[in-house]
């Protein structure tokens, strides 16, 4: 991961472990969402102007996968400001305390952006017309109701903790230990499984269209990996190949994400192996650089696009700005990454403690020192927090 001087301290630090402010002063939830996303701004922006800066989001993103992209930025930033370890396993502090851990004394909330949310029910009324209410309002005359929702209304910073800030219970965490050649038939197989999971077939051939290595064909729901490819490359491939099956359909085009109809496909290709080394990177194989390339060049050819199509559209429309694009594709990486990740099951905990259970637990550290925990995976272990 790069340096942390990278990583732009732009979110006031807290004054206390739970409800800080600036200057001694609480903050109201408006200044701390806005504090955020001035963060999550100046992180973007330099991000899409920087492959390593990009590479970061991911290697965070590998680690921390449960959470959203922006959240991750956040996370990973607010660390950086203070010095310490990236973080790798968060929760609030009610949800350590039900883990048997509490937040050491002095410690600072570290803060994400959370949705406010209201329950809803859906009503079909008389004339036809449908409304939401309040669940627990009184329904209008001969309304039918269909079932009650969940909305977003609004949005509130939410204080959360790494487990390097608790103490307590000690977690038996599983880490990548880099990726050996027996496991890689499971971990085709899992990513396959997405791929037959939204209908698409997997076929292994040499001869592969246009020579390339991967290609996914939405027409005939398939997806081609080279058949001279080894192993581990056919892996690659196959993540790469998942994030154009999960993003790249065509019901939901790069083009029309940014408000018209040109196909981005550079766009496109940013996104997809952003994906296969975000999934590739949380199950211990790191496939280098090249991966974080050429966003700020294809985000500039989707503005220069959208400029052109502004001219002939009579809405109004604005461009995206860079910093609107990059924001647009962390999102749908780490959103796509997760559904793989969910179905092939990486080691480790995705950055979340588990809600039933927080995982294998050791009564003491010298129970199992030096020794292999039984039934625990090959995989490496690692015991989480002081």
């Amino acid at each position: 991961m790069a340096a942390r001087s990278e990583v732009p301290a732009t979110v006031p630090s807290d004054q206390n472990s739970a409800s800080g402010g600036v200057g001694g002063r609480r903050m109201a939830p408006e200044e701390r969402v806005a504090a955020l996303m001035d963060g999550l701004h100046s992180i973007l922006e330099q991000a899409v102007e920087s492959p390593s800066h990009w590479q970061v989001l991911l290697d965070a993103s590998a680690t921390l996968w449960r959470y959203s992209g922006g959240n991750v930025a956040l996370l990973m930033m607010q660390m950086a400001q203070r010095g310490t370890d990236e973080p790798t396993l968060v929760a609030g502090y009610k949800e350590w305390e039900r883990h048997g851990r509490t937040v050491l004394r002095g410690e600072h909330a570290l803060w994400v952006i959370a949705p406010r949310t209201a329950r809803v029910q859906q009503l079909l009324l008389p004339d036809g017309t449908r409304q939401r209410v309040p669940v627990g309002d009184t329904l209008p005359r001969g309304a039918v109701d269909e079932g009650k929702k969940t909305l977003i209304t609004g949005w509130r910073g939410q204080a959360v903790f790494d487990v390097s800030q608790t103490q307590g219970a000690p977690l038996l965490v599983p880490r990548p230990a880099g990726h050996s050649s027996s496991e890689a038939p499971q971990l085709w197989e899992a990513l396959a499984g997405v791929a037959r999971a939204h209908g698409f077939s997997i076929h292994v051939t040499d001869a592969q269209y246009g020579l390339t290595s991967g290609f996914t064909d939405f027409a005939q729901r398939q997806v081609q990996v080279g058949g001279w490819l080894n192993p581990e490359e056919r892996i690659a491939v196959l993540a790469h190949e998942l994030g154009h099956v999960l993003l790249h359909g065509p019901d939901d085009a790069v083009g029309k994400l940014y408000g018209s109809s040109v196909d981005h496909r550079g766009l496109a290709e940013v996104e997809a192996e952003s994906v296969a080394y975000t999934v590739l990177k949380a199950h211990g194989i790191d496939r280098g650089p090249q991966s974080a390339s050429y966003l700020s060049g294809w985000a500039d050819a989707v503005i220069e696009a959208e400029h052109s199509a502004a001219g002939i559209d009579s809405s109004g429309r604005q461009p995206a700005s860079r910093v609107d694009i990059a924001k647009s594709v962390l999102g749908r990486v780490t959103a796509a990454s997760k559904e793989i990740l969910e179905v092939s099951d990486p080691p480790g905990t995705g950055g979340k403690v588990p809600v039933a259970e927080a995982g294998p637990r050791l009564q003491g550290q010298e129970t199992y020192a030096g020794l292999q925990q039984p039934g625990a995976p090959s995989r490496g272990l690692e015991i989480s927090g002081p």
